[in-house]
C-alpha cells in the first residue's frame, strides 16, 4: 500500500483558517505564562530560588492544581531534566513539595535520572532528551539549568543562536513546551526582564515568555516576579514568599515599600567625583567615588564614566582619568 501524500507546505489563508482554530488554545499555565509548545525562560541570581519555583510549577502542572497565584487548567505530563542536585537530594525536595498535593502529581511528573552529562548542543545529547520525552509522552520538558546542557560560549551570539536552534528542534520533535532555567547577567537594571538573561539577543528569538525572580532587598524574605511575553502584555510584578517547610511559594501580600528612584548620574557628578579625588584617578577609584557620592549601581557608574569621556568632560590618559585643561 502506498503511503498517503504529505500535506502541501504552501497553503492559502483560507486553508490555514480551516485547519487552525480561530483563537489560540488557553495557556497551560495562565495567564499566558506557558503557551502550548511554547518556551518559558525562568531566570534569577544564584540561590534566589528559581529552581524551587520551577519545581513548584512542574508539580502544579502535573497535578493540574492552581498554585503560587497561577492557574493550571488541566494536568500535563512533565519531564524534569535537572543537573544541579544529586538524585537523592532532588527526590527529597520533591517529596516535601508533594505532601500538600497528595498523589495528584505522581503519575504525570517524570524525572530523567540519566540527564547529567548529556549536551543539548551535541546530536547524541539532543537525541537523549528527545528519547526521554517520547518515553514519558511528555507535554512539558524542564531543563534546569540551561548552562549544564551545553558547552558553548554564552557571550558568543552565534554559539547561543546555535544552542537556541537545538531548543527549537527539541520542542518541535517532542511536540512539547519547554521550561528553561537560565542565569542572568551580573549587572541587571531594575526593570530589565528578557534582556537580563545571558545571551539575551539569541534567547529573544526563541522565547515566548520570560519570568525573572529577584530579591530587591538583601534581607527581605519576599521575592519579586517580573514578566515579559511575546504575544501578550506583561503582567504586573508579583511578590512571593517561600514556605521553608513545604518548599512552596505563595503570595507575599502587598509589595514592600519601593526605594526612592535614583536620579540620573550626570557629567557634573563625574567631574566632581574626580575633583574630590585629586588631579587624576584610576578607573576603579573614580567609579567607587561616583558610587559613594550618588548611591548609584556599579553599572550606572561605569556608563557615566564612558559618557563623560565621550563628551569630553573627563580625559583618559595613561591608565588614569583627569579633568580637561
Amino acid at each position: 500500500m502506498s503511503a498517503a501524500p504529505a500535506p502541501p507546505a504552501v497553503v492559502s489563508l483560507a486553508q490555514l483558517l480551516a485547519q487552525q482554530p480561530a483563537a489560540p488554545p488557553p495557556g497551560w499555565i495562565e495567564p499566558a505564562l506557558l503557551p502550548p509548545e511554547g518556551i518559558l525562560f525562568v531566570g534569577g541570581e544564584p540561590k534566589v530560588g528559581k529552581s524551587l519555583l520551577v519545581a513548584n510549577l512542574a508539580l502544579a502542572l502535573a497535578a493540574g492544581r492552581d498554585r503560587a497565584g497561577f492557574r493550571v487548567p488541566a494536568p500535563r505530563r512533565v519531564l524534569i531534566c535537572q543537573f544541579e542536585l544529586p538524585l537523592p537530594q532532588f527526590v527529597s525536595r520533591l517529596a516535601a513539595m508533594r505532601r500538600p498535593l497528595g498523589t495528584a502529581a505522581d503519575e504525570n511528573l517524570l524525572v530523567d535520572t540519566r540527564a547529567a552529562g548529556h549536551l543539548l548542543s551535541a546530536p547524541q545529547g539532543l537525541n537523549h532528551f528527545l528519547a526521554a520525552a517520547r518515553q514519558g509522552a511528555a507535554q512539558v520538558i524542564v531543563l534546569d539549568p540551561l548552562y549544564s546542557t551545553h558547552d558553548q560560549d554564552e557571550n558568543d551570539t552565534r554559539a547561543m543562536a546555535a544552542l537556541c536552534q537545538s531548543l527549537l528542534r527539541l520542542r518541535e520533535a517532542a511536540r512539547a513546551a519547554l521550561i528553561v532555567v537560565h542565569h542572568v547577567r551580573k549587572s541587571v537594571g531594575r526593570y530589565e526582564i528578557g534582556s537580563a538573561f545571558r545571551g539575551s539577543s539569541a534567547l529573544h528569538a526563541v522565547g515566548d515568555s520570560y519570568l525573572l525572580l529577584t530579591r530587591p532587598a538583601a534581607h527581605s524574605r519576599a521575592l519579586e516576579l517580573r514578566f515579559q511575553f511575546r504575544y501578550a502584555p506583561p503582567l504586573a510584578p508579583r511578590w512571593l514568599e517561600l514556605d521553608p517547610h513545604s518548599l512552596w511559594f505563595a503570595a507575599a501580600g502587598p509589595a514592600p515599600e519601593a526605594a526612592p528612584a535614583r536620579r540620573k548620574v550626570e557629567n557634573q557628578d563625574v567631574t566632581e567625583a574626580l575633583a574630590g579625588i585629586g588631579a587624576r584617578a584610576r578607573y576603579n577609584q573614580l567609579r567607587q567615588q561616583i558610587i559613594e557620592r550618588t548611591e548609584c549601581s556599579k553599572r550606572t557608574a561605569q556608563l557615566a564614566i564612558s559618557s563623560a569621556c565621550q563628551q569630553g568632560a573627563i580625559v583618559p590618559h595613561d591608565g588614569h582619568y583627569r579633568l580637561p585643561p
